[in-house]
């Protein structure tokens, strides 16, 4: 019996836990409906917190069950479907996803101008070389950058402008990251455009509305700045912590520069590589290696095989060299390593030595080749494969030398780099030609952190129309009743008209797992409200908490979607939580609006583990391993609960009535 537990994964268990609270809940819930939105719940909350499969997938999933409710409705005990067929694609037009999709396009747009080149030259000039005043400003820049546009897009954006000015300024960037990437969520509570919870709340706000009691005056949706005073708060409350006990917090992992003086003797001491270079061979008739495979070298050897040229041209970047690409007499090869390598490699092996690079002089010349770091962030396509999986040079151009995953590190010299899976967060070491750089900056699935390199040229003549498509955008918002989705569309789209980006870049711009996971749970959302399980939810925990002041049942609902965020989406916690929260609010004499709005703004407290995806993002790149969140993340745990609360209490009336 033991022996058959200890063979159960932590999934399995976990399943079967699941299993039986929902059978529990079938017995004592109202009404079969309700019993089956429960279910669902539970399978929703199962499927997230263990990411069986990958989140939007799972939203995907669920929103296909309910609709297939509607054919299994006479076996299932259901007069009808859980979700109305004709509703069940509404999310994917729904102005939460429109607007989260416009966002995403001007946010690039910004970017495309190398406006954000600008911000940090400026950081640079005024902050001097100082912790206490750098965290201020890239923390406070990237803060309120993250309320106008997706706080892992502002994130991504400053990774390697944090990069550049660690390099010239000398502080670690794990001093530098977390401030940035935690303050980045904290911006995005101060706008209703600056995070995915607060865009979804006036949609979710105007369906709940539809399940309010007779007589009940419907809620009011919130403006763009009504949660300003909130956000302005927690992210200055972000940055005093860093600034008075970041010297306690946060790690020292050493000096991680990574432009500019010597790059070399940095990736030695981050990565355990010493210093490399790069050397030219012929492979004559008579050498041992005649027959062996790229591949076979390689890993006998621990070098990298930069260049092949086998009288066929060269063979270089993407499309060049091929693992499987076989050795014959008269190849030239380009190759990276160290000195010991190169000493065992010839040591052994009959081969011809270059004295200089020849063939291979210009084509790995400093201004058309070389080591750059490149991280995999969360939803990249890349998470749970290996470079061997991928043929990572073949497809990208990338020759891995190194993964850096929190505070280890895999290197090539061990054999094992490449049979290693890709995670969320994992810094990459790679040397590429700039040309392939240059183009995988602009794929989803990496984040480059090397940034001085000669790459494509960004688009600076463009700085005027972008920053008049920005000021008109944030007009119509401002200024008009023009609906969200619309105002922040005529920026995206204007953005595409004017040359600031093609529509290419526009399309690549959008991330569309979220759009899927986004639209994909508002069936839900609408299952939960509709089916009277969040009014029965709420009554219950009402019933439980006794005669308790309001502000408690805030606070409990505020710890609530906390624990929530940490073990699925934030977005997916939010349309599960706002109906339980509107009905609570309506059961205790409150404001459902403010608790909705609490719902929102808490789903943002994510800072304890790394499940965020800004947090996941910044994870490589700082050296960072859990302890260092859950030391660092708790205290802003609590402080952010504290101040969201209060703030909430002092800028909204929590009475029934108007928001404010």
């Amino acid at each position: 019996m033991l022996a058959a537990l200890r063979a159960l994964s932590q999934r399995d268990i976990a399943a079967a836990f699941f299993a039986v609270i929902a059978i529990y809940l079938a017995g004592v819930v109202p009404n079969t409906e309700v019993a089956w939105v429960s279910a669902f719940l539970l399978l929703t909350i199962f499927l997230f917190a263990f990411e069986v499969v990958s989140v939007d997938v799972a939203a995907i999933t669920v929103m296909v069950l309910l609709g297939l409710t509607s054919l299994a409705a006479p076996w299932i005990g259901l007069e009808h479907g859980l979700v109305p067929v004709e509703q069940l694609f509404d999310g994917f037009s729904s102005n939460a996803v429109i607007s989260i999709i416009a966002v995403m396009i001007v946010g690039a747009g910004l970017d495309k101008t190398g406006i954000m080149s600008k911000v940090a030259a400026f950081i640079m000039r005024i902050g001097g070389s100082t912790e206490a005043r750098i965290i201020p400003l890239i923390s406070g820049t990237v803060g309120v950058i993250s309320s106008f546009m997706q706080n892992v897009g502002a994130a991504a954006l400053f990774l390697p402008v944090v990069s550049r000015i660690s390099a010239r300024t000398g502080l670690p960037m794990s001093r530098l990251l977390m401030p940035m990437g935690f303050c980045a969520i904290l911006g995005g509570t101060i706008t209703m455009v600056g995070s995915s919870p607060l865009i979804l709340l006036n949609d979710l706000i105007l369906t709940s509305n539809q399940a309010l009691p007779e007589g009940f005056a419907p809620m009011a949706t919130f403006d763009l700045f009504d949660v300003t005073p909130i956000g302005v708060a927690l992210l200055a409350t972000g940055i005093l912590y860093f600034v008075l006990a970041g010297r306690f917090v946060l790690p020292v992992r050493g000096s991680d520069t990574l432009e500019g003086g010597d790059t070399g003797a940095y990736f030695a001491e981050t990565y355990g590589l010493n210093e490399f270079e790069l050397r030219e061979f012929r492979i004559p008739s008579e050498s041992n290696l005649i027959g062996m495979s790229v591949d076979e070298l390689e890993r006998t050897w621990k070098v990298r095989i930069i260049g092949v040229e086998k009288g066929d041209g060269l063979r270089f970047g993407a499309d060049g060299v091929d693992r499987t690409l076989g050795i014959t007499p008269g190849t030239h090869m380009g190759l990276l390593g160290n000195a010991d390598a190169f000493r065992d490699f010839t040591n052994t092996c009959t081969v011809e030595q270059k004295p200089d690079l020849d063939l291979f002089a210009e084509a790995m010349a400093n201004t058309k080749a070389g080591i750059a770091e490149i991280v995999i962030p969360p939803g990249s396509a890349l998470i749970g494969k290996t470079a061997r999986d991928l043929w990572l040079r073949k497809t990208y151009g990338l020759s891995l030398l190194a993964i850096r995953r929190g505070g280890t590190q895999i290197t090539y010299k061990t054999g094992g780099v490449r049979n290693t899976p890709f995670e969320p967060g994992d810094a990459l070491v790679v040397h590429t030609t700039w040309a392939d750089l240059s183009r995988i900056a602009k794929d989803r699935n990496f984040v480059v952190v090397t940034t001085e390199y000669p790459h494509e040229e960004l688009r600076p003549h463009k700085v005027p129309a972008a920053l008049f498509l920005f000021v008109m955008t944030l007009s119509l918002v401002l200024f008009t009743d023009l609906r969200l989705s619309v105002a922040l569309l005529t920026g995206a789209v204007g953005m595409v008209l004017t040359g600031v980006l093609s529509i290419e870049e526009a399309y690549e711009a959008v991330s569309w797992k979220t759009v899927f996971l986004l639209a994909s749970l508002i069936p839900l959302g609408l299952a939960v409200e509709q089916s009277g399980t969040a009014a029965w939810i709420a009554e219950q925990t009402l019933e439980a908490l006794g005669d308790v002041p309001v502000w408690v049942i805030q606070a409990a609902l505020a710890g609530l979607a906390t624990f929530f965020t940490l073990v699925m989406s934030n977005v997916g916690a939010t349309v599960l939580l706002v109906p339980l929260a509107v009905n609570m609010a309506i059961g205790a004499g409150a404001n459902p609006a403010v608790f909705a709005l609490t719902v929102a703004i808490a789903t943002s407290n994510s800072f304890l583990i790394p499940t965020h995806q800004v947090n996941a993002l910044i994870m490589g790149p700082g050296g960072y391993r859990v302890p260092d969140y859950m030391k660092a993340g708790g205290i802003m745990t609590v402080l952010f609960l504290v101040v969201a609360l209060v703030m909430l209490n002092v800028v909204f009336d929590t009475g029934t009535g108007s928001t404010g």
